[in-house]
């Protein structure tokens, strides 16, 4: 029986957003065209795609089926493509990454910018996520490349590059534990106010493991979803953070902010990684970024002070 691309499409992402309406909004058409396209197929397939929740959509294992090969049929599209881009100079192509917050200073500290200079008609997609989801992204083929801090290992995703960068404590320069000349525990960062990412972050995974080994609960008093937030929370002397220095290099480099080391072997061996899927071509404009992450940013170098930044 026939499938219709656009159709599928439709439907994938309506299965991606769990509703009609992020779906839309996505691509960037009227919801009544993706239920029209949605019921067609329904009807040329005879069988039920979604269910019709209150509040949204989910998928039949038959619409769950068809999803999954779209993102297949789709991958393999792209890889296609990229062998053929391959013959070709690199004039034209597009990478999409998925990455933690913590990443984007680092980024955008310049070896983006170089890659543009370098290919200035290749574009770009950037999303955020937590560790889980940056795995989940790239396993998928939702994204070529994921940047993530501390991810967990996953059978389908292949580490190209992992640099060791310790959870620290973030501190201002007059804040009391910079008197403890290094030697601070996490029972130390417990005695003052602090703030913590969310659960799904590869940092919060680590912290929560290193409470558990310690027999310590850190309470946090701010639980954010940005490292922009808790950056404010520590700049405004409202307590501290526990995050890897890189994420706040600029702060650091400027001596805005301190990054303590804390006492801790699970806090000390956590990494930055870069992943693609384990099978997968990727488009050579994928296959130089990655050449120019690994070489520049400063979570990936292999020299300890990393690349100078601006």
């Amino acid at each position: 029986m026939p499938l219709d691309d656009h159709r599928l499409r439709y439907l994938h992402e309506t299965i991606r957003h769990g509703s009609v309406r992020g779906a839309a909004d996505s691509l960037g058409v009227n919801a009544s065209v993706v239920s029209r396209q949605i019921a067609q197929l329904e009807r040329e397939l005879g069988m039920m795609l979604l269910e019709r929740l209150g509040r949204g959509v989910r998928a039949t294992e038959a619409g769950e089926l068809l999803s999954r090969r779209y993102r297949q049929w789709t991958a393999d599209r792209e890889d296609t493509i990229a062998e053929l881009r391959e013959i070709q100079d690199l004039h034209r192509g597009h990478v999409s990454v998925i990455l933690g917050e913590g990443f984007i200073s680092d980024l955008m500290s310049g070896s983006l910018r170089r890659y543009w200079e370098r290919y200035p008609r290749l574009t770009m997609s950037l999303e955020f996520g937590g560790s889980i989801d940056i795995v989940h992204a790239v396993a998928n083929d939702l994204c070529h490349i994921g940047l993530a801090y501390n991810a967990k290992p996953d059978p389908r995703v292949r580490i190209w590059r992992a640099m060791r960068h310790p959870v620290e404590v973030i501190v201002k320069p007059d804040h009391p534990l910079v008197r403890l000349r290094g030697r601070i525990t996490l029972a130390d960062v417990a005695a003052h106010p602090v703030a913590l990412l969310y659960a799904n972050s590869g940092v919060r995974q680590r912290v929560t493991i290193a409470e558990a080994a310690e027999n310590i609960e850190l309470t946090p008093r701010l639980t954010a979803t940005s490292i922009s937030i808790l950056r404010h929370f520590v700049m405004a002397n409202m307590g501290v953070t526990l995050l890897p220095a890189f994420s706040v290099a600029p702060d650091i480099l400027d001596g805005s902010l301190v990054a303590l080391p804390i006492e801790n072997a699970l806090l000390q061996s956590t990494e930055a990684q870069i992943v693609t899927r384990i099978g997968r071509r990727l488009p050579e404009a994928a296959s130089q970024l990655l050449r120019f992450l690994t070489a520049q940013m400063v979570a990936f170098s292999e020299r300890p002070e990393g690349p100078t930044l601006p």
